[in-house]
């Protein structure tokens, strides 16, 4: 069946240059030649999309602009409805804050700082008070498995672990999009599955996912699969997923 809301994420002729002159790189260009149209793409809620690109293809570029990190040249980008291009710095900060839920290759946790309080972290910066963030923060390292890890430093977790707190952080305040750029680029094999199968777990529950990646086993995790080449979208595929059913979650308490 079709969705009924509007695309959570719609960017439509969205280009990116960097430089001037003879010097200028064009990161960003869709198809055209000499007249570039630009990248148009919509993702739906609920959809899984995995973005594909060798160096220099324009993958990071677009995850920059599609996770407000950074703006356009030119072109239009609507995140769950709210057009980017029209919010200040401190509007775009608080649509990061809401909107998205960001994952990283190197996790980005804070040094001697507990699991429970890294995952609270949003919700600090979105004003939530203390006992509510807590609630939250332990519902969503529940949802990750890692309750009984919520007093645990990052020195004191695996590399699998450190990733499964920073997935319960970009979950916590419920986001429009999860954004994963190489989610298990620093994890082993038995970590990665298990990461990729919280993922999917999230995905299964109506959770969007943009995740970006090199690895064709990790985007076999995916339900659409978008290759870039040189600034613009070569190929956008639905495919099957990997077998297996995802694990089952609850997010009801992760919810705002």
């Amino acid at each position: 069946m079709e969705s009924q809301q509007p695309p959570v994420i719609q960017i439509r002729h969205v280009t990116k240059s960097y430089g001037h002159g003879d010097a200028t790189v064009h990161a960003l260009r869709g198809p055209g030649g000499d007249r570039p149209q630009g990248v148009s793409l919509d993702i739906e809620q609920g959809d899984f999309v995995a973005v594909m690109g060798s160096s220099g293809s324009g993958k990071s570029t677009l995850m920059n602009i599609l996770g407000c990190l950074d703006v356009p040249t030119s072109g239009r980008y609507l995140l769950d409805g709210i057009d980017v291009g029209h919010l200040d710095e401190q509007q775009l900060s608080l649509v990061r804050n809401r909107k998205i839920g960001f994952i990283f290759q190197s996790f980005n946790l804070v040094p001697r700082t507990t699991a429970l309080a890294q995952v609270e972290l949003p919700l600090a910066y979105a004003g939530v008070r203390a006992a509510e963030r807590r609630r939250r923060a332990l519902a969503a390292l529940s949802l990750v498995g890692l309750a009984d890890r919520a007093g645990h430093k990052p020195n004191e977790l695996s590399g699998g672990q450190q990733q499964r707190v920073a997935v319960a952080r970009a979950l916590v305040t419920a986001p429009a999009m999860l954004l994963a750029d190489e989610p298990t680029g620093n994890l082993d094999s038995r970590s990665t599955e298990e990461v990729l199968a919280i993922i999917d777990g999230l995905n299964a529950t109506g959770r969007t996912v943009v995740l970006i990646t090199h690895e064709d086993e990790v985007a076999r995790h995916a339900k659409r699969v978008i290759r870039l080449v040189d600034g613009a979208i070569i190929s956008d595929v639905r495919q099957a997923k990997v077998d297996g059913p995802p694990p089952a979650l609850d997010l009801a308490g992760a919810r705002p």
